[in-house]
Parts: C-alpha cells; structure tokens; sequence
C-alpha cells in the first residue's frame, strides 16, 4: 500500500488535483499497486478517488487585507491535518499550486521528516513575478523534485539547482479535440445565429466583488451594440450562483443564463466552444479559452489597501498576468489592472473582438503560436509516473 498526501486550493487546483488523481490510478493500475490518496482540496478530488480531509476549494484570496479572514480558519485546519497525518503518515506528498498554504505545509513536512518525497507540481510562477531585487518561496528547501508545466518555470528552477522534469501543461490533456460550435449551442438550448458572451468573474469570494459588476456592466453595454448578444455565466462554486444572478440584473443584462456549478464543469467545453467572446479573471481559464480559440479581454483588481502596500511596499512587479501573455512574452489578450478596469475599457476592448476584424483576427493567430509552447498530450500521465516512481 502507497499513501499519498495531495494538497490543493482554490476551484482551480482542485480541477488540476482531480485530473492529477485520475492519472495516479490509472498508472497505480498499471503497476498492479494499491494506492491511497488523501487530499486537501475540493469535490472534484474526491470524485476522483480521494479521502478528503478537507475542503479548501473555497479557501483561495488574491492580496494581504484579503486573506485576513482566512487566517483563523488556515490555523485550524492545520492542526486538524497534522493530527491526521501523525495517524496516517503518508509516504509522499504532492504539492499543487496554492502557494502561501503549501509552502508552510511543505515547510512542515520536511521538518517533521527529512527523507519524506515531496513533489511541486504547478509551482508558484516565480519566474513571471517578484517583489522587490526578487525573492522566492525557498521551495528548494523542502521539495525533492518540481513538475513543471512550462518551460520557463522549468529554466527557472533547474536554474537554481532544483530537480525539474518539464511534463507540459495538463490543458492539453482536456483539448486535444473541439467540441462542434453549433453542436454545443444547440445542446445548450442557444440561438443558432446568435453571438454568445461569457463571463468569467471568479474563482475567489473576493474575485465576486471586485471583477463581476464591471463584467456584468459591461455586457449590458455590449448588448445596446447587439442585441442578441447572449450572456452565460459559470458558476465556480454553488455559493457564487445568486450573487453572480444578481449582479447581472442589477446591472440591467438580458438574456443571461448563470450555469450552476454542480453542471460547469460538465459543460465546460460547450460552452467555450458556444462563445464567440470571454470578458473574465486572469489566470488558467485564460488557458483554457486560448485552446478553444476564444477572444478574451483579462481584468483584475483588488483591494486599494493591498495594491497600494504590494506597489510601494512590497515593489511587487510583473510584465503581465494572463499566462497566455507570459508564455508568449507580449500583450496579446488585453488586460485591464485596478483603475484600468472600467466599462468604458472593457467596451472598448471587447467591441473589435465580436466582430470579424483584424484585431479578432490576430489573437487567434497568437493562440496557434501559445499551443507550441505548451508540450504535448500525456502530460498528467507523465506527472503521475515521476511521482510514482519516488516511491516504488
């Protein structure tokens, strides 16, 4: 018997740990191996085959004064883990994403028992961003090896002396085929001619409040320009349905539909193969709809508190948050930062992107370039081998 430990935040780790956990199985298969996978995450992951010790899906915030509130909830959750694991001591641990928690975690980890394997996979994009002359969450301290899914974070820490096998981004695991355009709209009970607009405001309680009623502002504009335009909006977790549903009649949007998030994921594909545009957060999704070939504008704000301590403070700096712009090292997807996010900047960006023009035109030329970067399919096959072989 092999115990694995998985831990994970936020909707989108917990996507990325389910696929992850899919694989494990299949390879522990394989292998003729008995696997048990425990796991801090979310639903997904316990669909796919882990004990949950906790749900931290909803978990995730962006910036300083947002996290606050987490704190007291972090500090339990730990002490409940740490009981498990004095019970249950895993054999190796695997690290995604969620970068405060699990570099504390990992930090733990490694204290408690110095021979233990510890793999990051998607680890933090240290290589895009950095505060100040540049400083680093000293995963080289506590991890045995890092899975990287792009090759600059993979130069990046191999750089620095780590253990790195560049696997590929998991995306293209999902994306190897397209659903049907009209296919999708018809299954999704939208007009056939009809332009369809997808929001994507949130992953985070905070993501809510700040990035929705612009979104939702915005596409009531859009619509004054088209007037069929259709509206849909994912839900990333069931707490976010009536607020999003809210947001969009205040802001006076018609023809709208929120997909409740025990049926996003499912149709997931339909409908980015259903939209002709995507006003959303920066971050995987941002992925996910270059794939597809979505036009996209990215915005993002938080808290004036936290940008002005991470700006002066902090000096935190960054050429670009969307990841198709960072692999692509230029401004391809428009995105719009704090005071840049308004209607009127969204409008203005999002108006030549519905229609047949050239700026439509060349982001999707630069989404054919961004798939090169990516690797090949295979990707969570290969993760769940390297973390296999630690152990057997």
């Amino acid at each position: 018997m092999v115990r694995l430990l998985i831990s994970t935040g936020e909707v989108s780790g917990d996507l990325q740990g389910s696929l992850l956990i899919e694989a494990l199985h299949r390879e522990a298969r394989e292998r003729n191996l008995q696997l048990e996978i425990l796991a801090l995450g979310g639903p997904r992951m316990k669909a796919a085959g882990a004990e949950l010790l906790a749900d931290t899906a909803p978990m995730g915030a962006i910036g300083l004064w947002e996290a606050v509130p987490l704190i007291l909830p972090t500090l339990r959750l730990q002490a409940q883990v740490d009981r498990v694991l004095d019970q249950r001591p895993p054999d190796a641990v695997v690290l995604i994403d969620y970068v405060g928690a699990n570099v504390r975690l990992g930090r733990r980890l490694r204290a408690r028992q110095s021979s233990l394997p510890i793999t990051y996979y998607i680890a933090p994009q240290e290589w895009a961003w950095r505060f100040g002359e540049g400083s680093t969450t000293q995963l080289l301290g506590f991890t045995d090896q890092i899975l990287a899914i792009f090759p600059a974070e993979a130069a990046f820490y191999a750089e620095r002396g780590a253990k790195v096998d560049w696997v590929g981004h998991p995306l293209l695991d999902s994306y190897e085929t397209l659903p049907d355009k009209a296919a999708s709209k018809a299954a999704l009970g939208l007009p056939a001619e009809a332009p369809v607009l997808l929001l994507l405001p949130a992953s985070r309680p905070q993501e809510l409040r700040y990035l929705m009623p612009p979104l939702a502002q915005a596409a009531a504009r859009l619509q004054q320009h088209h007037p069929e335009l259709q509206v849909l909006v994912p839900a990333g977790l069931e707490a976010f349905e009536q607020p999003l549903a809210e947001a969009l009649q205040q802001a006076g949007v018609q023809r709208a539909r929120v997909i409740p998030a025990n049926e996003a994921d499912a149709l997931k594909r339909q409908v980015c193969a259903a939209a002709d545009l995507a006003l959303g957060k920066s971050g995987t999704v941002n992925l996910e709809l270059a794939l597809q070939g979505v036009p996209q504008v990215v915005g993002y704000r938080v808290s004036g508190l936290t940008a002005v301590i991470a700006r002066y403070l902090l000096r935190f700096q960054v050429d670009h948050i969307s990841p198709v712009n960072l692999l692509l090292k230029e401004r391809l997807v428009p995105e719009l930062l704090q005071d840049q996010l308004t209607v009127d900047a969204l409008v203005a960006e999002a108006l030549p992107l519905l229609e047949a023009s050239e700026a439509r035109q060349r982001m999707l030329d630069g989404y054919d370039r961004l798939r090169a970067t990516l690797g090949e399919p295979g990707v969570t096959t290969r993760a769940a081998r390297a973390i296999l072989d630690q152990v057997v």
